[in-house]
């Protein structure tokens, strides 16, 4: 899956590129027709532990499924997002194949 990466406000290395990416390709065990990707790591100003975004947006056929979340780290962060989508990506999946019957 071709996924753009985007981080704001800091210099991402190829460590976390790499974390984010692995994440990203297990999505694709659960719906093989996924697109494309783009992600975006923020570090917020806001006050507290919870100061690094990570936000996933995933194209496949006739939708787009996003998920953000935030976190102490971005690998934490990463994980519940693609958790997220993961559930998401089920939930199409599942719908899709219901018009098709």
């Amino acid at each position: 899956m071709k996924v753009q990466m985007h981080s704001v406000h800091f210099d991402a290395d190829k460590k976390l590129l790499d974390f984010v990416q692995q994440r990203l390709n297990k999505l694709e065990t659960f719906y093989d027709k996924v697109t494309g990707g783009e992600v975006i790591m923020r570090l917020n100003n806001k006050d507290g532990i919870d100061n690094k975004t990570v936000e996933i947006k995933l194209l496949v056929p006739g939708s787009t499924l996003f998920s953000q979340e935030d976190a102490a780290s971005f690998e934490a962060a990463a994980d519940a997002a693609a958790e997220s989508l993961r559930r998401q990506i089920t939930r199409y999946k599942e719908k899709t194949l219901s018009y098709k019957v």
